[in-house]
């Protein structure tokens, strides 16, 4: 049996932003995972999760083409993984097998509500690892993200990759995306292996491994509101067409100015990371005002203004609209105080530590 697993992950700033090729944002995995074991199949696949109720998915081959049949059921991240790797795999003139994947995750709470720590793009790095290592594709971390990042916007065009950045390389990282329009067009055309290997489709994108901010704590807390967060992106964007009351611009430019601050305290074991974390959530408020979309809600808002009361630094992580808040403190900074805000205000302290990083990150 093979058995892979990807931690999720946590935005610390440049949400919203990071859509944009070549706009950078700081991501951190963290010691929470999905799990893959994947087992040798005969005459159909199947997938198990509590996503997908008690009964197994069951795929099986097309007779002309190999081509995965999935009957019934809608095409989500752990088939576009699937696909995409059979893909590879047919390119490279391996022969097809059926393989069974049972999948657990840590990322939800007993009743399946989803901790908004990047499911989604956990189960397709593993799926995707599992299979390169199923069939022997001998594939580096820079390719299995690259191969995930082409699955996922399959199912989300939007996507940016960086929980899929952050789920395979681990620890604290700058990320800054490709642009996904021309990755697909480029996939459709030439296939995964052009696509894989292609320069321009990739060109100013990439991740930077950050160190870890020795002199900062790091916090979470859970609203228990769990938030779509591709909706959401989708309603910022839109918003773009209409006059706002700040244009997105100047959002971007405060975006970028806010990742860049957070990057140069990263450097000096991050030192000002509260503050800084403080600005990036008046940027998000600015957007959030000028789009008309509610990425602070009630409860976030405590969270962070808790947080501010008590001498840190706090903001939505992600999306924002429910799902997770984050706090920078300072090491030496008491925690409790806070802490005690938040369970008196329903906000549930999530126990997360950053995932250590894995390998090397090259450019893209």
């Amino acid at each position: 049996m093979i058995e892979q697993r990807a931690p999720g992950k946590l935005y610390i700033a440049g949400e919203y932003a990071v859509v944009d090729p070549g706009q950078p944002a700081v991501i951190v995995a963290v010691d929470r995972y999905i799990t893959v074991q994947l087992s040798e199949g005969s005459q159909v696949g199947r997938v198990r999760s509590s996503a997908y109720g008690r009964s197994p998915l069951v795929w099986v081959r097309d007779d002309a083409s190999d081509r995965i049949v999935l009957e019934h059921q809608p095409y989500d991240y752990v088939f576009a993984a699937i696909t995409a790797v059979e893909q590879l795999r047919s390119e490279r003139s391996l022969p097809p097998r059926y393989y069974d994947l049972d999948i657990s995750s840590e990322l939800d709470d007993v009743s399946g509500r989803k901790f908004g720590l990047g499911s989604s793009a956990a189960v397709t790095v593993a799926v995707v690892a599992a299979l390169d290592e199923f069939y022997g594709l001998g594939l580096g971390e820079l390719e299995r993200f690259k191969l995930a990042l082409l699955a996922t916007i399959e199912v989300a065009p939007t996507a940016s990759g960086g929980d899929l950045a952050a789920s395979t390389f681990g620890g604290w990282i700058r990320y800054a995306s490709p642009d996904r329009g021309a990755l697909r067009a480029h996939r459709a055309a030439h296939g995964v292996s052009a696509t894989l290997a292609a320069r321009q489709e990739w060109a100013g994108s990439g991740v930077t491994r950050l160190a870890h901010p020795d002199a900062l704590q790091l916090l979470v807390g859970w609203t228990g509101s769990p938030a779509s967060t591709e909706r959401l992106v989708e309603q910022v964007r839109t918003s773009e067409s209409r006059t706002p009351l700040q244009p997105y611009p100047t959002f971007i430019a405060d975006s970028r100015a806010c990742v860049d601050a957070l990057v140069d305290a990263f450097a000096r074991g991050g030192a000002g990371a509260p503050e800084v974390l403080g600005r990036a959530r008046r940027v998000l408020q600015r957007l959030g005002a000028s789009s008309g979309i509610t990425i602070e809600t009630p409860q976030l808002r405590d969270l962070c203004d808790i947080a501010e009361r008590h001498g840190a630094g706090g903001k939505p992580s992600g999306a924002g609209g429910g799902d997770c808040g984050i706090v920078l403190a300072d090491a030496d900074l008491a925690t409790e105080p806070i802490l005690r805000e938040w369970e008196a205000n329903d906000i549930r302290r999530l126990s997360l530590a950053p995932h250590p990083a894995s390998g090397g990150v090259d450019a893209f």
